[in-house]
């Protein structure tokens, strides 16, 4: 083949394969506002996004007893994973990190336990088991009492000790606080 000719075939190729590809990949398919609705379960600080439903920490106990204490031990002081309750204020960068100490909202709680627990079977509790299992583990820390009962309304109201123990990256992107206390 001369050396002539060989630009004039990439050119070709080239032209072609991108006219292939004009359209797109085609991969997957477009996605309806329902579809996405699903998966945007999204709870932010100050509240937005909980849904409806309630629980008490007596409804969550038995829940816990069930579904999370063979990870996190009974009364949530640990076991194979994490404790979720008892350990000081954080002093150093390797104290044991719990709700209590570490946390900066009790909606972040809700948040974690409905998108990924239990580990094994995430996002299969129930909003009400959500919301009772949270309101079990704040009660364990005593941030709440035990016959408080946490719903969207109140749930956000709680005040965790370590609030204001973390910096915002882009604090110009943060929207400005309510006048509830978060």
């Amino acid at each position: 083949m001369s050396t002539h000719k060989l630009p004039a075939i990439v050119l070709v190729l080239a032209l072609g394969w991108s006219a292939a590809f004009a359209a797109g990949p085609n991969l997957g398919t477009p996605l309806e506002p329902a579809d996405i609705a699903a998966w945007d379960i999204s709870i932010q600080p100050d509240g937005t996004g909980l849904p409806i439903g309630g629980g008490t920490p007596a409804q969550g106990a038995p829940i816990f007893a069930q579904k999370c204490a063979h990870c996190h031990g009974e009364a949530g002081k640990g076991a194979v994973n994490a404790a979720l309750v008892g350990a000081p204020p954080i002093k150093t960068i390797d104290a044991t990190r719990t709700i209590a100490n570490f946390w900066p909202y009790a909606t972040t709680v809700f948040d974690y336990i409905r998108r990924g627990m239990p580990w094994q079977s995430p996002r299969t509790l129930t909003d009400d088991e959500v919301y009772a299992l949270t309101a079990y583990i704040l009660a364990l820390n005593k941030l709440i009492g035990e016959n408080d009962v946490m719903n969207a309304e109140s749930l956000p109201k709680v005040k965790v000790p370590n609030r204001d123990g973390f910096t915002p990256r882009f604090p110009n992107l943060m929207p400005p606080r309510s006048g509830r206390d978060l």
